[in-house]
This record gives C-alpha cells, structure tokens and sequence, in this order.
C-alpha cells in the first residue's frame, strides 16, 4: 500500500465524521476555566486538550503505531482532576483513568521561566560570605558555628581516626595540629587532629538574612519611591486605557473620509524610534516649564498610542454590530453604547492593555531619568534603584534585594489577572 494511503486511512477513520470537534470556550470539567479545548475520538480512546495541532499529532503519530515519550504523571481519578492547559491526555471507556500523551513546551517553559526569579529571591536572602564561595549551597545558609563559654567557634567536618567524619568546633588553630571539642559533649576536653585546619571543610546552616531588605528599605527611601512609581504607572495607565478605548471605538465603528489612511499614519508611527523624537519633545517641554515635574510623562499617555489602539480595535471588531444597532434604536448614544454594550464585552483586552500599561511605566528608566534629573523627591523605583546599584556596587545581594521589592507589585498582578490578559491577547493577536 502506498505510504499515503497508509496516512488516510487510519486519519480517515479518526477525524471524520466529526470525530474531531471544537468545544465552546469553557473548560473541562471545570465550569470556571475559560480555556478552550477540543475532543477527538481515535482507535478506541477519547483524547481531549487545548491544542488543536497537537492533538492532530498525537493521532498521526498512533495512526503509525509510534510510541510517544511523555514524562510520568499520577492518572487522575476522573475528569474533573484534569489539568488540560497546554496538555493532552487519552482516556480508554471501560478503563479506569486518564494518561497524559502531551505536553506544551510552552508549559515546561513557564516553569522554567520562573527559575531565575527564584534564584534571584535567594540571592537576596544570602550573605556576602555565602556568595563569594564556590563550595556554597544553594539555600541561604551561614557557615556553622558553636558558642561555648560566652566565645564563638567555627565547626568543621573533621576526619576521625577510625574513618569516620565528625562535627567538632575549632578552639585553637594550628599549623601542624588543631584543637576541636565536639558540640554534642562539649566538658569532655579537646580533641587534637593532626593536620592543617585550613583543608577541611565547613558545614553550612539555614539562615536567611532577611535584613537586606530592611537595609535597602532604609537606604533608598523605599516607601517615598514605591509611592512616586505606583502613581507614575497608575496615571499613565488611566490616560492610555482611556484614550486608546475611545481611539479604538472611532475606528473600529464608525465611517468617515480618509479612516484608512489615518489609521495607516497612525500604525507607521510604531515604526519612528523613539531616539528621533527625543530632542524635539524635550524641547517642547522645555518651552512649556514641564521639565523637573511628572507632566512629561503622564500628560503623553493621554494621547493614546498606535499599539494598544490597534490591539484594542482588532478585539471590539470581534463584537457584532447588532448589539450597537439594537441599542440605537431604544435611543442610545455613541458613548452610551460603549459604555453600556462595548466595554463589558471588552473587558479582556482592557486588562491586556492596563497590564502591558502598567508594567511598561512601572519599569520606564529613561523618560524619568532625563525629565526628572534633580528632583529626588520625584523619581520613581528605577532611577533609585540604578542609583543605589552605583553605590553599592559591590554588595550583590542588597541589590538583589532591591530587585525583588520592585518586581512584587507587577507580579502579583499578573498572576491575578493572568487568565484575562491570556485571553484577550489570543483573541486579538492569534485568532483574528
């Protein structure tokens, strides 16, 4: 049989039919997970999960009877225990149990991705000690030590005569021999090994330091910053939610003369590097006595900006034109039906845009840095943190510190808001 016939004919039997089928946007098995799936049936077993192609592959790959490596996972008890994001699982009526067939590399990714940030956090946790050591254990942890009659001894793995390895603490250092007594029976004397104490090796303890965020709290004047940079991020955030939506209205209903060409010169403005601009703005606001005040920075955000406003327009182009119509007839305005009609089916790309919003002027370094030069009661969280790099350049966990207070805020919001901002960044940037 021809290697093509050999692919139809199982596919044939798989797919067709309407075997294969896309499921409403609601998860599976839970009503409140609003991710879609699809389901397909194939050789005896139901496989369902969120990635279309993926599970096309999983049924080539059975139609030729090729094993599929997957990592080991627990089968859950029934469908409501399935995890289906970004994986596939294969179920077998009349057997009990699911098993997982595939995983997104994206998935495995996210994890991955959350990697550095977890080692940043405990390198902020170390002490300088710990970090400038090759033999050092991960965990923050401090060389361990003993204290006996009001002194503080280092402890030490120390080869015993037997062969064994013991924990003694290190009374009196020698070149040729050392005194150690054992913290476990600390009155029974010294305990004299022969050899340089400097080979051995020290056991490391739990201890996290958390005062380097205190320090840094203190130093940088955290509190006055974090309160400079939030509502830098929450004005600007307002003023480009605000104008991009009412941007984004006109053009996604309204017809006038020319709404192609203004929208083409609108999105050619994504392509003018901000470098080119830099001296004409900072001139203009010279003019208008804005410089060394937050104006230049939150009076442009009102003003809307070709990306978010075609982001926000590709999502309101998805919304019927018939609910518009059905509330012009009962007397509806222009801004009565966005208010009313557009907007609550808009909400998914209105998070997208105030996170990417938020996020963006949470970490904005360089309109600050130049508009607010002088003013240190007015620059935000990254200007003072670039500052205080300067300073104690050297002290590599103070600045880790300092990274990780500034990083809490636009994390939790992500992970609060997460499943709407996934959702209308699909919606507006893949499907349409």
């Amino acid at each position: 049989m021809p290697a093509g016939s050999a692919l139809r004919a199982p596919l044939a039997r798989g797919l067709s039919a309407g075997h294969f089928r896309r499921v409403a946007e609601r998860g599976f098995g839970d009503p409140s997970n609003s991710y879609p799936y699809s389901c397909a049936f194939f050789d005896g077993h139901v496989y369902i999960g969120t990635n279309r192609d993926a599970l096309t592959l999983i049924l080539m790959r059975a139609a030729f009877e090729m094993k599929w490596a997957h990592p080991p996972v627990p089968v859950p008890k029934s469908y409501n225990d399935l995890d289906i994001r970004g994986q596939i699982w294969r179920h077998k009526p009349g057997v009990p149990g699911w098993e997982r067939v595939y995983r997104s590399p994206m998935v495995q990714g996210y994890q991955g991705n959350m990697a550095p940030l977890a080692y940043g956090f405990l390198i902020s946790v170390k002490s300088e000690e710990q970090i400038s050591q090759l033999n050092a254990p991960l965990l923050p942890s401090d060389p361990a030590t003993f204290e006996h009659q009001g002194k503080t001894y280092s402890v030490y793995y120390v080869p015993m005569p037997d062969g064994s390895t013991q924990e003694l603490a290190l009374v009196k250092k020698g070149r040729q021999s050392s005194e150690f007594i054992d913290p476990a029976n600390p009155d029974a004397g010294t305990i004299t090994w022969q050899g340089s104490w400097r080979t051995l090796e020290q056991p490391w303890q739990l201890a996290p330091h958390w005062e380097n965020y205190t320090t840094v709290w203190n130093v940088i004047d955290f509190p006055r910053l974090l309160f400079n940079t939030v509502a830098l991020a929450i004005l600007g955030t307002i003023g480009t939610v605000l104008s991009c939506t009412l941007v984004a209205y006109g053009f996604a209903r309204f017809r006038f003369p020319g709404r192609g060409v203004l929208f083409t010169i609108m999105l050619a403005t994504i392509f003018l590097p901000s470098a080119v601009t830099l001296i004409p703005t900072y001139t203009v606001f010279v003019k208008l006595g804005w410089v060394g005040t937050w104006l230049p920075i939150v009076v442009p955000a009102f003003f809307a900006n070709a990306f978010d406003v075609f982001l926000i327009r590709q999502y309101l182009l998805t919304i019927p034109r018939d609910l518009d119509e059905a509330a012009s007839i009962d007397g509806a305005g222009a801004i009565r039906i966005l208010r009313s009609v557009v907007l609550p089916q808009a909400w998914p790309v209105i998070v997208a845009v105030s996170i990417f919003t938020f996020v963006y002027s949470w970490n904005n370094y360089f309109e600050p840095l130049i508009y607010l030069a002088g003013h240190d009661e007015l620059i935000p969280l990254q200007v003072g943190l670039k500052r205080f790099e300067g300073i104690y350049h050297s002290q590599t966990t103070l600045i880790q510190a300092g990274n990780m207070m500034t990083l809490l805020i636009p994390v939790f919001l992500f992970v609060i808001f997460q499943r709407a901002f996934t959702r209308g960044i699909v919606i507006t940037g893949v499907e349409k």
